[in-house]
């Protein structure tokens, strides 16, 4: 397996040379080998704490940010079009040899291309597998660094975060709808960069939240928008972490994409870990888009569950006791749910 059919092609009949010296892939994604590139040689950036473990655990070098200069920048483009501009200006300005752009139709690289074809000489395109890879070297991008915004209500944000233009209506759905009192101990999981911490810790009773996020970048916007010493953040996979001591609540609005593609495995990953993560009496809150399919889970976990408010497009789904690993016996659920 290769790091995509198009680099091969690029390397084997394009053009494209490896240099001697230290390559930087930005933003690669786990399941991916990277050959051919030299495991000694090739260095890993990526924010995102899954990709990172993945990679490191195969003996790559790996960093949230660049460390130093690189000979070879390669760029696998992300969703968001200014987070991708934004890694193409910081790869540009790192780079002493070649930046390789590669992406797919669905995620921009057209425009991409385009784009870069103004700034800079561009070599390639190589076109394969529903996608583009080209190169360039040089080229002024500075216009396209990243940067961070604040929304109206104070709240920073940065380019390639959810909801990071505004805040999320099922978020702002779920604080709503939230109890007067929570529990002294709460975990707020994928908290982003951190609204509904924001919200627990207004609460009363609380002296502990636990914000669980995989994304780097939104969680060191958490930190800069949750200045309070009730917080512990987790740089952390919250499919698969758990706390030190069990407790009182959970507090979620779980992803269910998986780059593009829906993925409702990762809210059910997420529904276990809060199970996992409570106490015997602890109460999971949660919200969810209406059409995903979680009460099977929520049976399997939780003594009890209900929908206690709810839209069109939403449902909070409020869940109690629950159950040791191995239990199975059915919930008792809402009768109107």
């Amino acid at each position: 397996m290769t790091l995509h059919p198009r680099l091969d092609l690029a390397l084997d009949h394009g053009g494209l040379t490896l240099p001697e010296g230290r390559i930087a892939v930005f933003g690669p994604r786990m399941g991916k080998t990277l050959n051919p590139l030299p495991k000694d040689r090739t260095e890993i950036i990526t924010g995102f704490f899954p990709d990172f473990q993945a990679f490191e655990r195969q003996g790559y070098t790996c960093w949230v940010t660049p460390e130093g200069r690189y000979d070879m920048v390669i760029v696998m483009l992300p969703r968001a079009k200014a987070l991708a501009r934004g890694w193409i200006a910081q790869a540009i300005a790192l780079s002493d040899g070649p930046v390789v752009i590669d992406g797919a139709k669905v995620d921009g690289v057209e425009s991409i291309l385009r784009d870069c074809r103004k700034r800079s000489d561009v070599l390639g395109p190589v076109n394969k597998a529903h996608g583009k890879l080209f190169w360039m070297t040089g080229g002024d991008f500075a216009d396209w660094a990243t940067r961070s915004a604040t929304l109206p209500e104070g709240f920073q944000t940065a380019p390639g975060t959810f909801s990071a233009d505004g805040i999320d209506p099922a978020s702002a759905l779920l604080a709503g709808t939230l109890p007067e009192k929570l529990g002294q101990h709460v975990i707020d999981l994928g908290c982003g960069w951190g609204f509904l911490t924001s919200g627990i810790l207004d609460l009363p009773g609380v002296a502990l939240v636990e914000s669980v996020e995989a994304d780097h970048a939104a969680l060191a916007c958490a930190r800069l928008n949750l200045a309070d010493a009730r917080v512990v953040f987790h740089w952390a996979d919250a499919t698969t972490w758990r706390p030190q001591a069990r407790a009182d609540a959970v507090v979620m609005n779980p992803p269910f994409h998986t780059d593009r593609k829906a993925d409702p495995e990762l809210g059910r990953a997420f529904i276990r870990t809060a199970a996992a993560s409570l106490t015997p009496r602890g109460t999971l809150w949660m919200v969810a888009n209406r059409h995903l399919p979680y009460e099977p889970v929520l049976n399997e976990t939780f003594a009890e569950h209900e929908e206690v408010a709810g839209t069109g497009a939403f449902k909070v789904i409020r869940a109690t006791l629950p159950r040791k690993a191995g239990a199975s016996r059915p919930a008792r659920r809402n009768p109107l749910s």
